[in-house]
């Protein structure tokens, strides 16, 4: 008796967009978001520095994406909307922040 196959090759085609997915966050990071982020440029919070992100992830995702996605000047310093590059989609930003959250906890 043979099995189809289809179901074997879906389960692998959403796996490998789902890794991708956490892949891609990390590439934007690195193409990018670390300039500022990496050396804590203009008050960025740098990226595994546990003290300086706790009360922003302590604030919620959404307020994140919020202050990434459309810009914010705080005490620390400013955050230009989409780091600058205004060429990355709102999902693709999204991604870069999932990172840099999950690299920093």
């Amino acid at each position: 008796m043979r099995l189809p196959v289809l179901p074997v090759v879906v389960f692998c085609v959403a796996g490998l967009f789902s890794s991708t997915a956490i892949a891609d966050g990390e590439t934007i990071y690195n193409s990018g978001c670390v300039a500022c982020h990496g050396a804590g440029i203009a008050g960025a919070p740098r990226v595994g520095d546990k003290a300086a992100w706790v009360h922003r992830i302590a604030q919620g995702t959404e307020i994140i994406y919020e202050h990434a996605l459309n810009g914010f000047q705080g005490t620390a310093g400013i955050m230009p909307a989409k780091g600058g590059f205004t060429h990355l989609s709102d999902e693709e930003v999204k991604a870069a922040i999932d990172f840099m959250i999950k690299a920093s906890k």
